[in-house]
């Protein structure tokens, strides 16, 4: 346990979040801080085993307490890729008394709290031999025009207008595959997959996809075929990662043979297919907790898997975690998503910011700024500039300040001038090896 005096009127302290969605920012005492609206929100988007009281500050693996007057506390795990702890801040009076699950540093720092993370990673990058984060390539994204809708013909009708935007790799998104799980199944407005990915090539673009490897679907196949591939809870059930889709989802052990030799399988094809760019989604369901084929810890059997695919996909593949735990990707990834979706509307449905909305990616893509360059690229998310999206002109700004990966995700006709145009100087911007230094 560690107590810090602080002076109440002018302290800051600062949550880490434990994945991708989940609110990373900074609060006064006494400031509610961002909790989830519901359990399955909880599962999906936050820490799923347990939350702190609404009164404690919590950080997952890394917490900052600045006191008012300096230094800025930052506590850290001490072995912040493999282990994890929950790191608690109490504000009681004049003190912040910080309780730890699991060993931790704390180190001080002159500055502002954005500049203590940032010497904090720092000194990261050389413990854990990190190279230095290569450039992100430039994308077109399917998502946020069609969603689920997307169609072979959709991804067609933007690539016979792709040279209007200078895009390096063009995306596919969820819609492609039959179910979740399902990878090489074809969906009903998909004909022939690998025959676009070889349309894509030929049109001069590297060809992306994405997949959320480590989720199951109840009406996948693979979850009827093979029900011995789901990690269980201790009462003999499948763990629950969520509800989305229509369904509920389940989480893939990647340490059952059968189960590791799929996922093989499915990256070694769509490397075969020539696929380069892969956007792996919804991966904090590889480190829930719950009953494995191995005895090894759930931050262990995702740092295995992430490593599986890396082997699959070969080591010039570019891979782009989402909703991904943050720390336990560290080294193992060239980019990361810092924030939830954006959404055409500003605000997030239900107020639960870590669901899609720019106001939540506003928030965590600023304060996880000192990731950028040191531990990968950071995605703030997709440009979204066509009429209609609310506060598009501060969304830009916002890519243009803290956008490491740039990627467009309007369907091109789309866009009007304002946006075309917008779009383009967004992605032809060089990007700073840093965003804090």
């Amino acid at each position: 346990m560690t107590d810090i005096p602080i002076d109440p009127t002018r302290a800051v302290i600062h949550e880490q979040g434990w994945q991708s969605w989940s609110p990373s920012t900074s609060y006064r005492p006494g400031s509610p801080p961002h909790r989830p609206a519901g359990d399955i929100r909880r599962i999906g988007a936050w820490r799923a085993e347990s939350l702190p009281a609404p009164d404690v500050y919590r950080g997952e693996g890394l917490i900052a307490v600045d006191p008012g007057d300096g230094p800025v506390h930052v506590i850290a795990s001490a072995d912040p890729v493999n282990s994890v702890p929950a790191i608690d801040v109490s504000v009681v009076d004049s003190r912040a008394i910080v309780t730890a699950a699991d060993d931790v540093v704390v180190t001080t720092y002159d500055g502002s709290v954005q500049q203590a993370l940032a010497r904090w990673a720092d000194s990261v990058v050389p413990r854990l031999g990190l190279a230095a984060p290569r450039p992100a390539p430039t994308i077109w994204c399917s998502w946020y025009q069609y969603f689920t809708k997307v169609t072979e013909a959709s991804v067609d009708s933007n690539l016979a207008l792709m040279d209007r935007l200078p895009i390096d790799v063009v995306q596919v998104d969820d819609g492609y595959q039959a179910e979740i799980g399902d990878w090489l199944i074809p969906s009903s407005d998909f004909a022939d997959v690998p025959g676009l990915f070889a349309r894509i090539r030929d049109s001069g673009h590297r060809a992306g996809i994405w997949t959320a490897p480590f989720l199951v679907g109840a009406q996948s196949q693979v979850a009827a075929e093979h029900p011995d591939w789901l990690v269980r809870n201790y009462a003999g059930s499948p763990v629950s990662a969520g509800h989305n889709w229509n369904q509920d989802l389940y989480a893939l052990d990647s340490t059952h043979p059968g189960a590791a030799d799929y996922l093989s399988t499915v990256f070694r094809t769509f490397r075969d297919w020539g696929i380069d760019f892969h956007k792996i989604d919804f991966i904090y369901a590889g480190a829930l907790y719950g009953r494995r084929y191995n005895d090894i810890s759930p931050i262990q059997a995702y740092r295995d898997a992430l490593k599986l695919i890396r082997e699959a996909i070969g080591p010039d593949a570019y891979l782009l975690g989402c909703g991904a735990p943050q720390l336990p990707s560290i080294g193992l990834v060239d980019a990361m998503r810092v924030s939830p979706d954006i959404a055409p509307t500003y605000l997030p449905e239900d107020g639960d910011v870590s669901m899609p909305g720019q106001w939540g990616a506003v928030l965590n893509g600023e304060s996880r700024a000192f990731q950028h360059g040191r531990f990968w690229v950071n995605d703030p998310d997709c440009i979204v500039a066509r009429p209609g999206i609310e506060r598009r002109e501060e969304w830009a700004e916002h890519v243009s300040k803290f956008g490491g990966l740039r990627g467009s995700s309007d369907a091109i006709d789309q866009l009007d001038d304002w946006g075309l145009e917008t779009t383009r100087r967004l992605l032809s911007e060089p990007v700073p090896r840093h965003f804090i230094d």
